[in-house]
């Protein structure tokens, strides 16, 4: 199996030997209809589809929800307008659809994002663009030129446009292009501009998704730090990471949806399969007022001199530069490295070429491994993002197991794969989530009058302001937050824009287990590089009042937290000065 940060801070785990609620229930409920196994994305919102439908769904994660290839995104909701030299007319077409869908269901964390192209030539690449639609293969690098670019986006347009949800492309010339981004390349020729869609907290949109499942009824369970380690009499055993308890859980259908790890998950079950086939993108963030100004909001997008397709985009107030496309091994860890950010420094130089980006600018970097099928020979630009469902069985059940997916088409992945274990049960699907709002996005003010009056509705004990920044946090669920903060609620000292008391229930609801499921995926502290060991401190002390940690339990979660940051995502907190999230 793969080796996360569960791996690497293990050790902290066994000071605190205590069965946790959800894994007790597992214990003294070990049978369900349906054992999803892995809590990426696409689990989650099988899990949420099938929990919807009234099924007894039990899900396992073996890390963090959320923790594994799901939390290693570029922050984007795309139709994939590349996709279309790859012929895959039915994913565009898909990922569009979920694209504006989501910009209604989800409108707390999607939000329309403009998108520029800078263009350094008219006709480059219309010889080599044919033999890639056939082969698949990269062959020499060759630009794509202006001419080649407005007939992929003129193709974009007619599958983006559906709902209305997004405006057609637009192109301009040098002068024009200069005069709206005049700290672009002044060798460029054109810009093109259109619309996708940003994810601005991609966990917990995820957190989200798991919740609207759990919300569903008893029937649907969920826990994390558990993973599915054998069989036993037809039976799948799982061990909490926590403590070591096994327990074997019986279900009617296994559906494993483990991402670029799908393999070794069916390996560790006793099946032998050669799926997957991932490669390792990385970003890095950078703290740059200069260049986060220069890109006026709008993410840059282009095509990088070896061919690759590329990033520079303004996220929290940092700028986000990625990706590489580079085949990996899931069974070994990923990190972001120090070539990787010599490119990365490279694309933006040619971009931006007057704006100098440093090292010491990188407050985060991160690395993951995209759940690509098996390609042999083919690029790893060029491998299908398109998902498969691959059925087995499993000591006589049947065993569904994905391969693909991405975060864009969640939802239409989930149904689809929902829809076969119903056919399995022989049952029939009773809630469509096709137009089902997400969490917070439910009943969400969508102009900034109805935000107006959501604020003064609700900001009576927090003030506007307060609800206006916990509304942008977490969509209408704020309600319920603000509702439950104490009257003598206290902002936190090494990161005032968040509480005590908000953290308390962050910890205390949503199956926070270590302190850096809290500081990388119930915040964004840690994205922005706004932790440093002041913070830590703070957060392993209300945590730990919450779960009931002693003195060595604080302290072994600072220390691992601290050593993930450090090995991970190249954050030094030793001698760091506080940066403000």
């Amino acid at each position: 199996m793969r080796e996360t940060s569960v791996d690497r801070k293990h050790a902290v785990s066994t000071l605190s030997p205590i069965t946790r609620p959800a894994v007790a229930d597992l214990a003294a409920h070990p049978r369900a209809s349906v054992l999803i196994i892995g809590g990426g994305i696409n689990g989650v919102a099988t899990f949420r589809d099938l929990a919807l439908q009234g099924v007894d769904v039990v899900l396992v994660e073996r890390g963090d929800f959320v923790s594994g290839a799901s939390s290693a995104s570029s922050h984007m909701v795309h139709g994939g307008i590349r996709y279309l030299e790859n012929g895959e007319f039915r994913l565009v077409k898909e990922s569009v659809t979920e694209r504006n869908m989501l910009l209604r269901t989800a409108p707390h964390y999607v939000k329309p994002l403009l998108t520029t192209v800078p263009i350094f030539s008219t006709f480059s690449g219309i010889l080599s663009a044919p033999l890639r639609f056939l082969t698949h293969k990269q062959g020499k690098p060759s630009e794509r030129g202006a001419l080649l670019i407005k007939v992929g986006l003129t193709i974009y347009d007619t599958f983006s446009r559906g709902g209305g949800a997004v405006p057609r492309h637009r192109f301009r010339g040098r002068a024009a292009s200069l005069r709206d981004l005049p700290r672009l390349n002044p060798d460029l020729a054109y810009t093109a501009s259109y619309y996708d869609a940003s994810m601005h907290d991609p966990e917990r949109l995820a957190l989200d998704v798991l919740r609207d499942g759990l919300d569903a009824g008893p029937h649907a369970r969920a826990v994390n730090y558990v993973e599915a380690i054998g069989t036993d009499d037809g039976g799948v055993v799982v061990r909490d990471r926590e403590t070591g308890e096994r327990i074997v859980l019986r279900a009617d259908v296994v559906v494993n949806t483990t991402g670029p790890w799908t393999d070794l998950t069916n390996r560790a079950l006793g099946r032998e399969t050669a799926y997957m086939g991932g490669t390792k993108g990385s970003h890095i963030v950078l703290d740059n007022p200069e260049l986060l100004a220069a890109t006026a909001g709008r993410e840059i997008f282009f095509e990088h001199s070896d061919g690759r397709i590329v990033l520079v985009y303004p996220l929290k107030g940092r700028v986000m530069v990625g990706t590489t496309d580079i085949d990996a091994d899931p069974s070994q860890p990923v990190v972001c490295t120090e070539e990787e950010v010599d490119y990365f420094f490279d694309l933006v130089k040619h971009v931006f070429p007057d704006i100098t980006v440093t090292r010491d600018q990188i407050v985060y970097r991160f690395a993951g491994i995209r759940p690509l099928p098996r390609h042999d020979d083919t690029q790893p630009g060029f491998v299908s993002r398109d998902y498969r469902i691959e059925r087995g069985e499993l000591g006589g059940a049947p065993l569904l197991s994905l391969v693909g997916g991405k975060w864009t088409t969640f939802r239409a992945l989930a149904e689809h794969l929902s829809n076969d274990v119903l056919g399995i049960l022989g049952r029939e699907r009773r809630v469509s989530t096709a137009g089902l709002p997400i969490g917070g996005g439910r009943d969400y003010p969508s102009t900034e009058a109805a935000r107006r009056v959501w604020t003064v509705a609700n900001g009576d004990e927090v003030g506007t302001v307060r609800a206006g920044q916990l509304l942008e946090r977490y969509g209408t669920r704020a309600a319920a937050i603000i509702d439950s903060l104490g009257e003598h609620d206290v902002p936190l000292e090494n990161a005032p824009d968040y509480t005590r008391d908000e953290i308390a229930r962050l910890v205390a609801d949503e199956q926070v287990v270590h302190l850096l499921d809290l500081v990388m995926r119930r915040t964004s502290l840690a994205f922005v590089g706004a932790v440093d060991e002041p913070l830590l401190r703070e957060l392993a002390e209300i945590a730990g009042t919450v779960l009931g940690w002693d003195a060595g339990r604080r302290e072994a979660e600072i220390s691992a937290t601290a050593a993930e940051l450090r090995d991970a995502h190249g954050v030094d907190l030793h001698g760091r000065e506080h940066v403000a999230g």
